[in-house]
């Protein structure tokens, strides 16, 4: 993976109005390195020369200053060894869901179709602290030892996955998961068994 394939990765969920504003950021891990959007950036226009190098550690090695969230991003590669690409989004279904009452921990997107089983598994919910922070790192560090998509209470997503084209694809399954959500939340709607829906 690579910086260009960052920048393109970035350009889709924009341009699928999945990252409104300069709302967003997006990394690869390369080899013992990560590759990261600035800080204040819009996804839309992000370019190669504007991306930051990490190490896992998060020590800061070149480019300009990285987007604040670059702890999250950090701590999911840790919990993940088998993660090469985090995008976290504030898109609009994904994020209103992320608004509803729940607990922490549960899956905030009930089990309406196989697919949203199959594609997404087991939803992580991350408790809300303010964006940026370390308490948001951890929780987030502590939701991706048990799954690859996370809402963030009231803020958003998080996913993590093998390559950048497969984060993209789970970000569009994640946001079309949560406008369903939202189409029958309130209403007497059947679910599936997660352990059985998907054969």
């Amino acid at each position: 993976m690579s910086a260009e394939a960052l920048v393109d990765a970035c350009r889709s969920v924009a341009a699928a109005g999945m990252s409104p504003g300069s709302s967003g950021n997006a990394s690869v891990r390369v080899a013992d390195r990560i590759l990261i959007t600035p800080t204040g950036s819009s996804l839309r226009r992000v370019q190669v020369d504007d991306l930051a190098e990490l190490t896992l550690d998060g020590e800061h090695l070149s480019g300009p200053a990285p987007t604040k969230e670059w702890a999250l991003h950090v701590t999911a590669y840790r919990a993940r060894r088998d993660v090469g690409a985090i995008i976290h989004l504030h898109s609009r279904a994904a994020t209103a869901v992320s608004c509803l009452v729940g607990t922490p921990g549960a899956d905030p997107l009930p089990a309406y179709t196989p697919y949203r089983v199959r594609t997404l598994g087991r939803v992580g919910l991350v408790g809300y602290a303010p964006p940026g922070s370390e308490a948001l790192a951890e929780g987030v560090g502590e939701a991706a030892a048990g799954a690859h998509v996370m809402l963030l209470a009231n803020h958003g997503s998080v996913v993590c996955a093998p390559d950048l084209p497969r984060a993209v694809d789970l970000c569009e399954e994640l946001e079309a998961a949560a406008e369903l959500t939202l189409a029958l939340h309130g209403r007497e709607a059947r679910t599936l068994d997660p352990d059985t829906a998907w054969r």
